[in-house]
C-alpha cells in the first residue's frame, strides 16, 4: 500500500468516526477516546520497567563506588527517576490554582435552533459529554476549599463540532469592567508581596485599598461578602459565565444571550465560621463532598439557563447589556431552561486530567459568537496565552482531556509534548501538492465564522456608556433583595474582613463607600472597625430581585451528611428504621462513636462506626440524630456529645434525638428547641426529623 492510499486509509476511518459521533446515542464518546490512553502499571505479573521500556533491576539503591563509596554517574536509573521527579510539578495556575474536575454529560432540553446553529443545541434529548471544573480564584493549589473567595466553574462540552468552553463564576458579574484591570485586581487579592501572607483570603489591606479605589468592584464585593461566597458544597452552587455572547442562527440573527447553571439541589451556604473551622479542619471538605456524591450515585446535576435580548433591545435597559459589573435581572429578562448537566464519573488522574485542562472562552462554536464585552475581549487572549506558558506547549488540545471529539486536521507542527505522529509531507496553505487541503470549509457548510456586526468610531479608551459608571445602584439592588438573616450575615462578614484591615484611613474610605450601597449597614460596620460614621447616604433605589435570596432556594434532604452520636445499648428497632428512612430519603449518614469497630444495640442490632469524635468535628454535618448509649467511659462519652450538640445547636441546623438521647438536650426558658425533633411519643418522627432536615437552618431558633 503506497502512502496516499495510507492516507486515504485513516481518513476515511476518521470519517466513519466522525459520522458515528453525530449518533444522539454515542454521547459517552469522549470516554472511548480517552481509554487508549489509559495505563495500569500494577497487577499480578506486572513487572517494573523504565519509561524507555526495560526491566529494573533493583530500585531500592543507587549503584555506588563500593559499599560505602559515592554515587556513579553512570547509575542512569538513578538520574532518569530524580530528574524525572524534579519535573513532576508544573507552574500552578496563577489564579483558579486549586481545582478539581468531574466527567460527565449534557442533554439538551429541547431545540434553540430558532437563536442558534450550535449543534448540540438542535434537538430534544442530545447528549454531550462534558469535563467539568470548579476552583478557587486567589489560593494556592494547597490552599482550602471553603476561603471566601470567587470560584469557577468551567464546563467544557466535547461537541461534534469541536470543543466549546463554558466559563462560569458562582456570582452573575465580576469585579472589573475592563481586563485592563485584571492584573492589578489578582495583585491585590493575592498575598503580600513582602511576607507571602494571608493565603486564601481577602482579609487584608491591599484588596480593600483597591476596592475603595475602584468603585466598579462594588456589585461583586457584596455578593462574595454574601452567603454566596461561601457554598456548601460545589453541588449547591450555582454559576454565571459573567460574559455576554452572541447566538447566531441559521440565518445570521444574532441574539445576545448570558447563561446561568442552576443547582438541581438549591444553592446553600456555610456560615462564616463554619468556613474558617472546615478550612482548618478539612480544607479539602468541598472535593471530598462531590466525590462522595458520585461514590454513592448521587450525582450532581444543574439545569442550564440562557437570558436572550434581540440585538435591537440593546440599549433597552437601565445598565449596558456589555457591562459584566451589571446583571440581567432575571424578573426582567426570564432565564430559560434548556437542558441539564450531569456529572457522573471521577477522572482516573488528577494531573493528567485535572490538572492537565485547559479552558478557554475562546473556544466557541459555530452558532455561539463574541460580542465586543470588554472583558471577553481580554479573556479571549489571555486564557490560551496563560496555558501555552503553564504546559509549556502549543499542543494543548493534543493533552487526552482536552483532545475534541471531532475530527482534526491543521498545519501546525512539532513544539514540547508533541503527541500526534503527522505523517503528511505538506504542512501548509495553500498548497497544490495535496490538492490545497486540509481545506477551509464554509460557514454554510459549518465553519466557524464571526458575526460581521458594523464597527466605527475612533480610537478610544473610554467607556463603551456612561451607565458603566454606575456602579452602587445594582449593588443596591442586591442589598434589597436580602432577606434579613442574610444581610445580617453580609454585615457580619463586612466586619471579619474589614476587622483585619490595618489602615483605619482603608477602613475609613470603605465605610463611606458602602454607605452608596446602604448607610445602615456601613453605620454598623463602622461602629463595629473603629471608625466614624458615614457622611453620605445610600443610591436611591428600591428595586429588588427576588431570584437572588438564597430564601427562595429549592431545600432538600437529600445527600445532606446527617452525623449520628451512638454507642452500645441504644434501641436497635428504633434507630435501625430512622436509618433506614434517612437511606430511603438520599440522606447522606455518618455513625460517629468513641471508637471504631461496631456498636451493638439493646437488641443486638450492630451498626459499623465510620468516625470517632477525636477524627471528625461538628461543623462538618448538616445535621444530627443524637442516639446515646451506654459509653464504657460515660464522663468522656457526654462531654462528647454535649460539644457536638451544642456545636450543631447554635449554627441552625436541624437535630433529632432518640430515646436515649433525651438526656443530651433540654428545654430551658433560654431556648425554644426550634429544629429539634425528638422521637419519644411522636409517631411521625422519621418524616418530621426529614422535613427539617430538608430545612437545613433554623433561623428563629433561640
Amino acid at each position: 500500500m503506497d502512502e496516499s492510499e495510507n492516507q486515504n486509509e485513516h481518513k476515511n476511518e476518521d470519517e466513519n468516526t466522525s459520522s458515528r459521533g453525530y449518533n444522539d446515542s454515542d454521547y459517552n464518546r469522549k470516554q472511548e477516546q480517552l481509554d487508549q490512553y489509559r495505563e495500569h502499571n500494577t497487577g499480578p505479573g506486572e513487572k517494573m520497567t523504565d519509561d524507555a521500556g526495560f526491566k529494573i533491576s533493583n530500585d531500592r539503591w543507587s549503584l555506588k563506588a563500593g559499599r560505602r563509596g559515592p554515587l556513579l554517574f553512570q547509575d542512569s536509573h538513578f538520574y532518569r527517576k530524580q530528574s524525572r521527579f524534579s519535573r513532576e510539578r508544573i507552574p500552578e495556575k496563577v489564579v483558579h490554582a486549586r481545582g478539581f474536575g468531574v466527567y460527565g454529560d449534557f442533554e439538551t432540553y429541547k431545540s434553540m435552533k430558532h437563536v442558534t446553529r450550535a449543534h448540540f443545541l438542535q434537538e430534544a434529548g442530545r447528549k454531550t459529554p462534558v469535563f467539568t471544573r470548579f476552583s478557587n480564584f486567589i489560593g494556592s493549589s494547597g490552599s482550602k476549599d471553603t476561603a471566601v473567595d470567587i470560584r469557577g466553574f468551567a464546563t467544557k462540552f466535547y461537541t461534534q463540532d469541536g470543543n466549546y468552553d463554558n466559563l462560569a463564576l458562582q456570582f452573575p458579574v465580576f469585579i472589573l469592567a475592563d481586563a485592563m484591570k485584571f492584573m492589578d485586581v489578582t495583585h491585590a487579592a493575592k498575598p503580600n508581596p513582602k511576607t507571602h501572607i494571608p493565603q486564601a483570603t481577602v482579609a487584608h489591606d491591599s484588596f480593600w485599598d483597591y476596592v475603595v479605589s475602584n468603585p466598579e468592584s462594588a456589585h461583586m464585593v457584596m455578593w462574595l461578602m454574601s452567603m454566596r461566597g461561601r457554598p456548601r458544597s460545589w453541588r449547591m452552587m450555582a454559576g454565571w459565565p459573567i460574559n455576554t455572547f452572541r447566538f447566531i442562527n441559521d440565518h445570521g440573527k444574532s441574539t445576545f444571550v448570558r447563561f446561568k447553571w442552576i443547582p438541581k439541589l438549591g444553592v446553600h451556604s456555610l456560615l462564616l465560621d463554619e468556613a474558617n473551622i472546615i478550612g482548618g479542619v478539612d480544607p479539602d471538605f468541598h472535593r471530598r463532598d462531590i466525590i462522595e456524591a458520585i461514590e454513592k450515585g448521587a450525582y450532581p446535576e444543574y439545569e442550564l439557563g440562557v437570558q436572550l435580548i434581540d440585538e435591537e433591545d440593546e440599549h433597552k435597559y437601565d445598565f449596558d447589556v456589555l457591562d459584566d459589573t451589571k446583571l440581567w435581572p432575571e424578573e426582567v429578562i426570564p432565564v430559560e431552561t434548556i437542558g441539564k448537566l450531569t456529572l457522573n464519573r471521577l477522572v482516573d488522574n488528577f494531573f493528567a486530567e485535572e490538572e492537565q485542562s485547559s479552558f478557554d472562552p475562546a473556544s466557541l462554536v459555530p452558532g455561539i459568537n463574541f460580542t465586543n464585552d470588554p472583558v471577553l475581549q481580554g479573556r479571549a487572549f489571555a486564557y490560551r496565552d496563560t496555558d501555552y506558558h503553564r504546559l509549556g506547549t502549543g499542543n494543548i488540545n493534543e493533552i487526552p482531556v482536552n483532545k475534541p471529539i471531532s475530527e482534526t486536521n491543521y498545519n501546525n507542527r512539532d513544539g514540547f509534548s508533541k503527541y500526534r505522529i503527522d505523517v503528511d509531507s505538506v504542512d501548509y496553505h495553500k498548497n497544490t501538492l495535496a490538492g490545497n487541503t486540509p481545506a477551509e470549509t464554509p460557514p454554510e457548510e459549518g465553519g466557524y465564522a464571526h458575526y460581521p456586526q458594523q464597527v466605527d468610531g475612533h480610537v478610544t479608551r473610554d467607556r463603551p456608556s456612561e451607565s458603566f459608571y454606575d456602579h452602587f445602584s445594582q449593588a443596591r439592588l442586591f442589598w434589597n433583595s436580602l432577606s434579613i438573616v442574610e444581610k445580617q450575615d453580609l454585615t457580619d462578614t463586612f466586619n471579619y474582613h474589614l476587622g483585619y484591615v490595618k489602615s483605619k484611613p482603608i477602613r475609613q474610605l470603605n465605610v463611606e463607600m458602602w454607605a452608596n450601597v446602604d448607610y445602615e449597614m456601613a453605620c454598623t460596620i463602622a461602629d463595629n472597625i473603629g471608625v466614624e460614621r458615614p457622611k453620605g447616604t445610600n443610591v436611591q433605589v428600591s428595586k429588588s430581585s427576588p431570584a437572588i435570596s438564597q430564601a427562595n432556594t429549592p431545600h432538600y434532604a437529600a445527600t445532606q451528611k446527617v452525623g449520628v452520636l451512638i454507642d452500645n445499648g441504644f434501641n436497635g428497632e428504633e434507630v435501625r428504621n430512622t436509618l433506614d428512612y434517612l437511606h430511603q430519603c438520599g440522606v447522606f449518614i455518618e455513625i460517629v462513636s468513641e471508637k471504631l469497630g461496631t456498636v451493638t444495640g439493646s437488641d443486638g442490632t450492630k451498626v459499623d462506626v465510620h468516625e470517632t469524635f477525636k477524627t471528625t468535628y461538628p461543623v462538618l454535618y448538616d445535621s444530627l440524630y443524637v442516639v446515646g448509649g451506654r459509653p464504657d467511659n460515660e464522663a468522656k462519652f457526654t462531654q462528647s456529645m454535649l460539644e457536638f450538640v451544642n456545636e450543631a445547636y447554635k449554627r441552625y441546623k436541624p437535630i433529632g434525638v432518640a430515646t436515649t438521647g433525651d438526656n443530651f438536650i433540654h428545654s430551658s426558658q433560654a431556648n425554644n428547641l426550634a429544629g429539634v425533633v425528638f422521637t419519644a411519643n411522636n409517631p411521625n418522627f422519621g418524616d418530621d426529623f426529614v422535613k427539617a432536615i430538608a430545612k437545613q437552618r433554623f433561623w428563629n431558633r433561640t
